[in-house]
């Protein structure tokens, strides 16, 4: 099993396992974890699955399409790690992928 390790705006983790071909959104859905709204379901309609991908994840993960950085304008406290997590495919090279959520959501 592929695992991802979610971390709260208030410095709280969970690591959950994940199905390879699913999205990291769809995996904090199944697994109930917070700060993950994704109001569009994953469409890539809105900015509510916003992550922070860990430094050393951001090669592997890789840079966010041109659709992607335009829906991050709406997003709260955008960085350079900033991806939607809806379209973070799960493969098994991002098992142990770190990410956080902001304090708030688009």
């Amino acid at each position: 099993m592929i695992h991802i390790t979610y971390t709260d705006s208030q410095g709280t983790s969970r690591t959950v396992e994940a199905q390879e071909g699913s999205t990291v959104m769809e995996t904090a859905l199944r697994n109930s974890v917070p700060g993950i709204d994704a109001e569009c379901g994953g469409a890539c309609a809105c900015a509510t699955c916003h992550v922070y991908v860990a430094p050393e994840w951001t090669e592997i993960v890789g840079k966010p399409s041109q659709m992607e950085e335009d829906m991050l304008d709406f997003a709260f406290e955008v960085r350079p790690s900033s991806r939607l997590s809806c379209q973070i495919k799960v493969i098994p090279a991002l098992d142990g992928l770190a990410v956080t959520t902001p304090g708030k959501q688009g």
